[in-house]
C-alpha cells in the first residue's frame, strides 16, 4: 500500500551527513504513524526525486533504516515498514493465553487502561476518516452476528479497537495497539466464543460498542471513556464468571469420579 505523504527537501544541518537527515525524515513518519507497517516506500527514482536528494544518499539511508529494524527489502528491491513491536509483544502472549486463563485477565486489565485513554482522546481528535473507519467496523460486527459469524465478529471487534486507537493520534498509543492486534484478535475469539453461548451477554455486547461509537462521533471524550470502562468491566466480569463455572463443574466432576472409586 502506498500513500501521498509529506516528503520534504532535504537539507542537512552542519555537521550531519546527508543520508542521516534522510534517515530521520523517514523514521519521524514512522514514529508519527503516516508510514505504518506494511506500508511500501516509493520506488527509489520518485523518493529521490521527492527528497531532492541523490539516489546514492537515499540509498545510504534506507539501509540505515533496514539495519535498525524498521525497513526491509522486498522482491523487487521496494522498502516496506516492518511492524517492529509485534514479534516481541505479541506472540509469546499469544501462547501464554491459549494455555492459561489468567494470561487472559492480564491482557484484558492492558486493554482496560489503555483503550478508556484511546476512546477518551478518540473522542477529542478523529477526523471524518477515521469516523468512516469506525462505522464500517462496527457495522461489519453487526452483520457478522446476524450470521453468527464468531470469528468475522471478533475480527471486526480486534479492528473497531484498533481504529479507536487511531482515532486517538496518539502515537505511542497506535504502536502499542498495532503491535498486540493479533493478541487481542486472539483474545477477542474466545471472548466471542463465550458470548455467543450467552445470548443476553450478546446483545449487551453490541449495545457497549455502540454506545462507545455514539460517543466518539459526538465529539464527547467523558462518555466515551466511560464508555470504555463499562464495556472492559462487563467483558472481564463475564469471562471470570465463566472461567469459575468452568473450574467449579471440573471440581464437581472429580469429586463424583472419587465417591464412585470408593463405592
Amino acid at each position: 500500500m502506498e500513500h501521498e505523504l509529506p516528503y520534504r527537501e532535504v537539507t542537512p544541518p552542519p555537521r550531519l551527513r546527508l543520508s542521516d537527515s534522510i534517515a530521520n525524515q523517514v523514521e519521524e513518519l514512522i514514529v508519527n504513524g503516516k508510514l505504518g507497517p506494511g506500508h511500501a516506500l516509493p520506488p527509489e527514482r520518485v523518493l529521490a526525486q521527492r527528497f531532492g536528494v541523490s539516489r546514492p544518499s537515499l540509498r545510504e539511508a534506507l539501509l540505515r533504516l533496514e539495519a535498525r529494524g524498521l525497513l526491509k527489502v522486498q522482491r523487487g528491491g521496494r522498502f516496506t515498514v516492518t511492524d517492529v513491536t509485534a514479534p516481541t509483544l505479541t506472540d509469546p502472549l499469544v501462547h501464554l493465553l491459549k494455555r492459561h486463563a489468567g494470561a487472559e485477565q492480564d491482557v484484558l486489565e492492558m486493554r482496560h487502561g489503555l483503550e478508556m485513554v484511546a476512546a477518551y482522546f478518540a473522542a477529542q481528535r478523529a477526523t471524518k476518516e477515521d469516523r468512516g473507519r469506525l462505522r464500517r467496523a462496527y457495522d461489519q460486527m453487526i452483520k457478522a452476528r446476524a450470521k453468527r459469524d464468531t470469528l468475522g465478529d471478533a475480527d471486526a471487534d480486534a479492528d473497531f479497537h484498533l481504529a479507536i486507537a487511531e482515532a486517538s493520534h496518539n502515537v505511542a498509543l497506535i504502536h502499542v495497539m498495532r503491535g498486540i492486534h493479533n493478541l487481542l484478535r486472539v483474545c477477542m475469539h474466545h471472548a466471542w466464543e463465550v458470548m455467543y453461548r450467552e445470548p443476553v451477554s450478546l446483545r449487551l455486547l453490541h449495545e457497549q460498542h455502540k454506545t462507545m461509537l455514539d460517543a466518539i462521533l459526538a465529539g464527547d471524550p467523558d462518555r466515551a471513556r466511560e464508555a470504555a470502562h463499562l464495556h472492559l468491566s462487563f467483558v472481564r466480569q463475564t469471562l471470570r464468571e465463566r472461567h469459575a463455572r468452568a473450574h467449579a463443574g471440573r471440581a464437581n466432576a472429580r469429586a463424583s469420579r472419587t465417591l464412585r472409586r470408593v463405592k
